[in-house]
């Protein structure tokens, strides 16, 4: 929503403080013939900035002469490449502004319009960046040719020193030192719209649905899997011999007894009480030789 309510009206900013420029510088000569001074030179230059053909008079201070000078430098291709990458994409932030609000379902039919709308997004953002800095370098260029000083410098009759030359006015620059700030904005407007608008393509939502796991986590599946296998029970085959099977009886034996120790302990009766006395052996004549231990069980 910050998306659709802020970028035109940055983008109209940015492009009509640069489109709307107009400058102007005016300079005085003063010869030491006074009769050729000319105490008035208006030099005017605007959007798109090729300065170069730019000229005004300037005189000669010699034979009643003047001279048609031309200032330097042509940055129309910066200040119109801004200007135009401002004019799009306020048009494209007007046109997603009726889709967001009239069209939601069409936008979001098939996952092609935050797709679409995320590809334009990354374009702008980077437009912005080349224009702005392109921009603010051109701007810096065109501050140094209109200087006052390089002005009067184009003037043959200020080389002079025996004739005076001063700068009676010089261009004001915020309006056009705006118009950069508001691209570099535009630009950190636009970038960070990219995040959001990359939440609503199919791309975001799959990586959501699958997510991928991460090199730790690989890591410790794998150490699971190896320490899992060591501990399997599969036994080698030098296992079952003699020896090896008499441990493993042994072991078995071991378990055994144990789980017969924790059954013993957890049922709920108890087993008959007995006592062991000597037996008895018969002879023969069914007549008792010798008496052995006797078992006397007491029921409980």
């Amino acid at each position: 929503m910050c998306m659709v309510i802020f970028a035109p009206i940055f983008a109209i900013c940015a492009f009509a403080t640069c489109g709307g420029y107009y400058g102007h510088l005016q300079v005085e000569v003063e010869c030491a013939d006074r009769s050729q001074s000319n105490l008035s030179i208006s030099i005017n230059f605007a959007y798109p900035f090729r300065l170069e053909q730019v000229h005004f008079k300037a005189p000669m201070c010699k034979d009643n002469r003047d001279e048609v000078l031309f200032l330097e430098g042509d940055f129309s291709s910066a200040a119109q490449f801004f200007m135009t990458v401002g004019i799009f994409a306020f048009l494209y932030s007007l046109l997603a502004t009726v889709v967001y609000v009239y069209y939601q379902n069409k936008y979001l039919k098939n996952n092609r319009g935050p797709s679409v709308d995320f590809v334009v997004t990354v374009t702008f953002s980077f437009m912005w960046l080349v224009s702005s800095c392109y921009w603010a370098k051109s701007l810096s260029d065109i501050k140094a040719a209109t200087s006052p000083k390089q002005v009067l410098l184009l003037i043959s009759a200020c080389r002079a020193q025996k004739n005076k030359c001063t700068c009676m006015q010089e261009p004001l620059w915020s309006r056009l030192n705006t118009s950069a700030v508001f691209g570099f904005v535009n630009a950190a407007l636009w970038a960070g719209n990219i995040w959001f608008v990359f939440k609503e393509t199919s791309w975001y939502k799959t990586g959501q649905r699958y997510p991928t796991r991460s090199a730790s986590e690989r890591r410790s599946s794998s150490m699971r899997q190896r320490l899992y296998s060591e501990s399997s029970f599969d036994l080698p085959e030098e296992s079952f011999g003699p020896s090896g099977q008499d441990s493993f009886i042994h072991s078995k034996g071991g378990q055994a007894q144990r789980q017969a120790s924790i059954n013993q302990s957890q049922v709920s009766f108890s087993l008959p009480q007995t006592s062991l006395g000597k037996p008895v052996i018969y002879d023969g004549e069914h007549k008792v030789a010798s008496q052995g231990p006797i078992i006397f069980v007491h029921e409980m």
